[in-house]
């Protein structure tokens, strides 16, 4: 097997995650990590203490906290930073003479939408836009149902790479081929972007109907399925209102398959906030959805749900599109709806007591 060197940049769960794996398959990787114990951790202990605690990672792997050094003269660069602050990372190392002359393969794990003047973008189209000229459809988007504890433990999991140059999505599906992953090779980056993006929306309504379904009469196994189901119709979509190339899409590994272990997972973060809405009463903390974005931190993890919901409806009223499901978590984490309300709305037959109209989980563009 050609061995390459990688620079992932973001030490989080999932980019951490990637490199072990990567590593383990016989390629050089470094992480970029912006904390001073994260890197000490994975050199010396072989260990993400912050972020993965408790697995252990490749010794071959190695941390710098160094984004420069990192980005220098790799084949593969993967940028694994959260979706607000993509755009920034990306123009850090964008003058180094590697990527000035397109010879390093720029790809990104980042999940979710990017906010912008005019609409929120897509992830490649925002690392595109502050990139030199010869990326310009030529970034390759990575993604697929991969909780980052499975992949570092060498778990069988599947990977689309996606890009509208070809060669580059394959020579990333190719990289990706380690022990452990499946790696396939797609071109339809928007469709594989946009279910990356909005299954997490359509998780944390998910997990709050898994709480309440606990001592439910009324909410069960069957209702969590009517929901992944009608989940997956909003996706679609969205994916086709904003340029999907293929429904296949939709029905593979980053469609069904990544909608379904989010929504699913004991590891998903997005259910895991959907139940804590339940559960812990977690919005009292926030008056609304910008609230919330602006102080996420207070979570105490990542809900790239509750972001995206906040650009997925901005993108239903572009495109003129029904998203029952979306919008009641826009409702909600507006609190203009109680998050109880808005799920015995989507299954209701009868017509709601509130101003919204009826709902139907099914609805056409």
């Amino acid at each position: 097997m050609e061995q390459y060197k990688v620079g992932i940049i973001g030490a989080g769960a999932w980019g951490t995650a990637l490199g072990t794996a990567l590593a383990r398959g016989g390629h050089n990787v470094e992480l970029w990590a912006l904390e001073e114990d994260v890197v000490s951790a994975i050199n010396s202990k072989h260990e993400n203490t912050r972020y993965l605690a408790g697995y252990h990672l490749e010794e071959t792997l190695s941390a710098n906290k160094n984004l420069n050094k990192v980005a220098l003269n790799k084949d593969l660069l993967i940028f694994a930073s959260p979706s607000l602050y993509l755009a920034q990372t990306v123009k850090k190392i964008s003058e180094l003479p590697n990527i000035q002359e397109g010879k390093t393969i720029i790809a990104s794990l980042t999940k979710g939408f990017v906010p912008s003047d005019e609409k929120p973008r897509l992830v490649l189209e925002t690392m595109e836009s502050v990139l030199p000229a010869v990326y310009k459809n030529a970034t390759v988007y990575v993604a697929g149902p991969s909780h980052a504890e499975e992949v570092a433990l060498g778990k069988i999991t599947g990977l689309i790479a996606a890009s509208e140059h070809h060669r580059n999505a394959i020579t990333v599906r190719d990289i990706l081929r380690v022990p452990g992953i499946l790696a396939y090779a797609s071109f339809d980056t928007i469709g594989v972007q946009v279910c990356a993006a909005v299954k997490n929306v359509i998780a944390v309504v998910y997990g709050s109907l898994d709480a309440l379904a606990e001592n439910s009469a009324v909410f069960g196994d069957n209702t969590e399925s009517l929901l992944l189901a009608a989940g997956l119709n909003e996706i679609q979509k969205i994916g086709f209102a904003m340029g999907a190339s293929y429904a296949e899409t939709f029905t593979s590994i980053s469609g069904v398959g990544d909608l379904d272990v989010t929504c699913k997972s004991k590891f998903g973060r997005n259910r895991r906030f959907g139940q804590d809405i339940i559960k812990t009463n977690m919005l009292s903390r926030f008056s609304n959805l910008d609230d919330l974005i602006a102080n996420v931190s207070k979570v105490g993890y990542l809900p790239e749900g509750a972001i995206a919901c906040k650009y997925v409806h901005q993108i239903a009223e572009q495109y003129h599109l029904k998203l029952p499901i979306c919008d009641a978590l826009y409702s909600v984490l507006n609190k203009e709806l109680s998050p109880q309300d808005c799920l015995k709305n989507l299954v209701s037959y009868e017509q709601p007591k509130t101003s919204m109209t009826k709902i139907d989980l099914f609805t056409k563009i």
